[in-house]
């Protein structure tokens, strides 16, 4: 089992969303009707819904987990809301084109909760950097403060030594083609970035 389904498994939907308002923090991602968009590391599936929701059935939102019990949820939750624009994709996004979408076909990668849970954060924005567009954007959503995080039977955050600080995340998006085209509120524990592909 690697680290990524090892955090996963401890996940509960309350611990993945945290904090974090999906149904707030999508109005600041520029959505349209017609719209691809990847959610790396769907979870419980409320960044996944909620964006299916937003595009009013047009589109289409992958959701990509390595939980595939996650990711007959979030299928089965789509189908009763009767989301047909929902795809859930099982994929280890540490591994090179884990994902299976086409080069530069996506219109907005978001990354949520994802990277303080895996120890090699630059594959997954590597990922993300190879399929979005020209024109798309990268959006992370992450902890910014692990205040909850003590009570380590009631915890809603990861351990202080596994939040990744935003200049991190930065160095990473860098080194992976992206750079910060701007910043967000994303919650209470969260900070939310806004990167760019950049020419490679």
């Amino acid at each position: 089992m690697d680290a990524m389904q090892h955090t996963a498994r401890h996940r509960s939907p309350t611990h993945a969303e945290g904090f974090a308002h999906p149904r707030r923090n999508i109005g600041a991602l520029g959505l349209q009707n017609g719209m691809r968009v990847a959610d790396f590391g769907a979870g419980s599936g409320a960044y996944t819904l909620a964006i299916a929701e937003r595009l009013e059935g047009s589109g289409r939102v992958y959701a990509i987990d390595v939980q595939r019990d996650l990711l007959r949820r979030i299928a089965n939750e789509a189908a009763r809301r009767g989301y047909a624009n929902v795809e859930v994709i099982w994929a280890d996004l540490e591994t090179p084109r884990a994902s299976k979408l086409a080069d530069g076909s996506i219109d907005l990668v978001l990354v949520s909760n994802l990277l303080f849970q895996v120890p090699d954060k630059l594959p997954i924005l590597r990922e993300a950097r190879r399929i979005v567009k020209p024109s798309g954007n990268v959006v992370v959503i992450d902890w910014s403060d692990p205040a909850l995080s003590e009570k380590v039977g009631d915890r809603l955050g990861p351990q202080k030594e596994d939040i990744v600080p935003e200049a991190q995340v930065l160095s990473f998006g860098e080194r992976a083609g992206l750079g910060l085209a701007r910043e967000f509120p994303a919650g209470a524990r969260h900070y939310g970035l806004i990167l760019k592909p950049m020419p490679l």
